[in-house]
Order: structure tokens, then C-alpha cells, then sequence
């Protein structure tokens, strides 16, 4: 799979018919022909929207994770949305703290995003395994997973959709190699342009969200408090019986740290939740000030423990409820990109915690289309606006 290194192009803040052209030149310049890509070996994690598939290159045998993503999603199409999660892709490109995307191609249904394989899986399997981190291995993930969000926060763009689920391990039970990856609802923000919608994913959704409020960096912050104490625990901070009683959690703020959880947990590492857990956006620290905290530059002593710790219970578990997808068998093959979509206007937007129990579900990141129908709000700045792109 060579790559194209004299083909230059920048994304602008383009019409979606202009952005798509502009996208189909660079790919039949860079993707003529067939996918080398034809041997899937492994269904690796099936979706209502995407799935991954273990693919194996046929001239070299590299193994790569292959992202099937449908076109359309309840009869809109989703080609700028797919578009964008590309170009975030390639924008970090230079990191390894987000997941490689090596190719892009197209059949009449799906765009597949070829990427790096990471093979440890999701880091979401450790809690799914009945166990949580000891405070050393859960510093250390803490400290990748602020590096990759730092880089993104960097370039101006909220991932908003930071959970366990979307850090992978590059070997398994192991976490000395974690990748940020699922770009699908993150924002490239602008100064004085406010975003307001509704994503995410219920237990790690910020108080912001819910209230309807603006949107930002800091909305990842509360997420990687959030993550902090569910990798130490194994347990949500909010998570309640309903979704309206953990929305309601989030938006007061409901912190607790039982002795039986936290017992053996350092006080640095409870400070560094409390300050990522704070409603008011505008109080909480950057991305860098998290990095800089005690308890991430080693200021702070942590009383050895096991590298994973057994947990009793737990109430976080794979958000994956969807039914596997019917194996891919055969051969495929991808033509380049020959036409150009579009994307309907988003619905009206539905008020209260009752719709948030609707728009919130236990299995996926929520963007505009889940099927219980409800929508996000119309907003004409919601509009993604796109900061330059170096493609090679």
C-alpha cells in the first residue's frame, strides 16, 4: 500500500458537494484501482453503524483493523460525518497516541477505514473481566490517554466521546500502549463559534451536555475524570438504576469514593477526580494542567499494588448489546469514490431528561440517529468548521 507523498491537499470550510469533489479527486489519485486488502479474517467488534473486521494485507501479510461504515444511517446520508472522522485521522497522523489510518475505500454501501490493528483489544475487556487497574497501572493509562487527548486538544479538536471502549490496547491486559481511536461525534472548534449538541455516551457525558450548555475542550476533561475513577474502581461515579437518575448524578455532581473502592488509592489520585469533575466547564483545567498534575508527573507517592485488582461488582460493562454481523466470506472490492452525497438538516430539539434517556443509550456513542428517534437540535453552528488537512 504505497502512499501518495506528492499529493497535497487542504481541507476548507467547503459546501459538503464542493468538500466531497475535492475528497473524490484526492482519492482516485491515491486509491486507483482495487483494494489490496481482501482477506478479513476476524470479526473483531460488530456495531449497529460500523463494523471491524481483522484484515490481512495479501502481499505482505500485515494485519490491520478494517472499519466498515454504512453510508447511510436510517435513510440519511452520513458522508460528511464519515468524511470528517477521516480527516481527523489523517490530522493526527504524526502521534502515536491515536490509532494509524492507513487507507480509505469505498464500495456501494460502506466506506472502509484501514487501520492500524491494535491488538490488545478495547481496554474496556480488563473491567469486562471482572477486574479494574492498580493505581500504578492506572496512572500509567491516564498518562497515554491525557497525551493522545492533549495532542487532539492541541489542534482544536474535542474527541467527546472518551470511554473505555475507545482506548486500545496494543497488547492485551496490558497498558504500556494505548490509542485513542473513534473520531465519529468529535469537533474541530473554532474561537467564537459555540457548539451545542447532544453525544456521547451516557456515565461519561459532561454536565454541559445534558444542560444544553456550549461545548469544548473541557467537556473531555470531565470524561477523563470520569475514566480515572471507573479504571480504579470499576464502578461509574454516577451511574444509578435509570438514566434520569444518572443524568441527575452528573448535573449535581454526586461524587463519592467508598473506602471499599478507594480504600487503598492514593490522595493524588482522588484530587486528580475531583478537578476533572467539576460542573462548571470554565473551572476546570486544561488538558496540560492535567498532565502536570501530582499525581501524572510522579510528584506524588502511590502505594504499590497489583498491576489488575479483582472488583466484587460492577455496573460498567461492554456497551456492545447489538447482534454480531453476518461473517464477510468472500473477496470484496472497493471502487474509488465516483459521486457526491448530502446531508439532511437535523431534527427539532426535544427538551428535558426524559429525552435524554432517549437520545443516551447503553450501547454506542449517540450522534443524531439512534433508533428510538430522537433527534439533536437544529443548529446551523453545529456545522463542523474545518481546519486544514495535509493528506499524503
Amino acid at each position: 500500500m504505497d502512499c501518495c507523498r506528492s499529493k497535497t491537499i487542504f481541507f476548507r470550510p467547503l459546501s459538503l458537494r464542493n468538500l466531497l469533489q475535492e475528497y473524490m479527486t484526492w482519492t482516485k489519485h491515491h486509491l486507483a484501482g482495487k483494494c489490496d486488502i481482501n482477506h478479513f479474517q476476524k470479526n473483531i467488534n460488530p456495531g449497529k453503524y460500523a463494523t471491524v473486521w481483522r484484515a490481512v494485507h495479501k502481499k505482505t501479510g500485515t494485519a490491520y483493523a478494517a472499519k466498515f461504515v454504512k453510508k447511510r444511517r436510517r435513510n440519511q446520508d452520513q458522508m460528511k460525518e464519515i468524511i470528517h472522522e477521516i480527516a481527523v485521522l489523517m490530522q493526527c497522523k504524526m502521534t502515536n497516541r491515536v490509532i494509524r489510518l492507513h487507507e480509505v475505500y469505498e464500495s456501494i454501501t460502506e466506506m472502509v477505514l484501514v487501520l492500524e490493528l491494535a491488538a490488545g483489544g478495547e481496554l474496556q475487556h480488563i473491567l469486562d473481566g471482572g477486574q479494574c487497574l492498580g493505581e500504578v497501572e492506572a496512572r500509567k493509562a491516564m498518562k497515554q490517554i491525557l497525551e493522545g487527548v492533549a495532542y487532539l486538544h492541541d489542534k482544536n479538536i474535542a474527541h467527546l466521546d472518551l470511554k473505555p471502549q475507545n482506548l486500545l490496547l496494543s497488547v492485551q491486559d496490558c497498558c504500556d500502549d494505548i490509542k485513542l481511536c473513534d473520531f465519529g461525534i468529535s469537533k474541530a472548534l473554532m474561537p467564537g463559534v459555540a457548539v451545542r449538541e447532544i453525544l456521547g455516551t451516557a456515565d461519561y457525558v459532561a454536565p454541559e451536555v445534558l444542560s444544553y450548555e456550549p461545548i469544548g475542550l473541557s467537556t473531555d476533561i470531565w470524561s477523563v475524570g470520569v475514566l480515572a475513577y471507573v479504571l480504579l474502581s470499576g464502578f461509574s461515579p454516577f451511574g444509578a438504576d435509570d438514566k434520569q437518575q444518572t443524568f441527575l448524578n452528573i448535573s449535581k455532581c454526586s461524587l463519592t469514593f467508598e473506602p471499599e473502592h478507594f480504600g487503598d488509592v492514593s490522595s493524588a489520585a482522588i484530587d486528580f477526580i475531583r478537578s476533572a469533575l467539576i460542573v462548571d466547564p470554565r473551572n476546570r483545567p486544561s488538558i496540560h494542567e492535567m498532565l502536570d498534575h501530582p499525581w501524572i508527573s510522579l510528584k506524588s507517592n502511590i502505594p504499590p499494588t497489583l498491576h489488575l485488582k479483582p472488583c466484587e461488582h460492577q455496573n460498567i460493562q461492554s456497551n456492545n448489546i447489538t447482534p454480531k454481523s453476518t461473517p464477510i466470506t468472500q473477496r470484496k472490492s472497493f471502487a474509488c469514490i465516483n459521486d457526491t452525497g448530502t446531508v439532511k438538516s437535523p431534527g427539532q430539539r426535544k427538551n428535558g431528561f426524559d429525552t435524554l434517556s432517549s437520545t443516551f443509550t447503553d450501547s454506542s456513542s449517540v450522534p443524531s440517529d439512534e433508533e428510538d428517534g430522537a433527534s439533536l437540535p437544529e443548529n446551523s453552528e453545529n456545522d463542523d468548521p474545518l481546519i486544514p488537512f495535509l493528506f499524503y
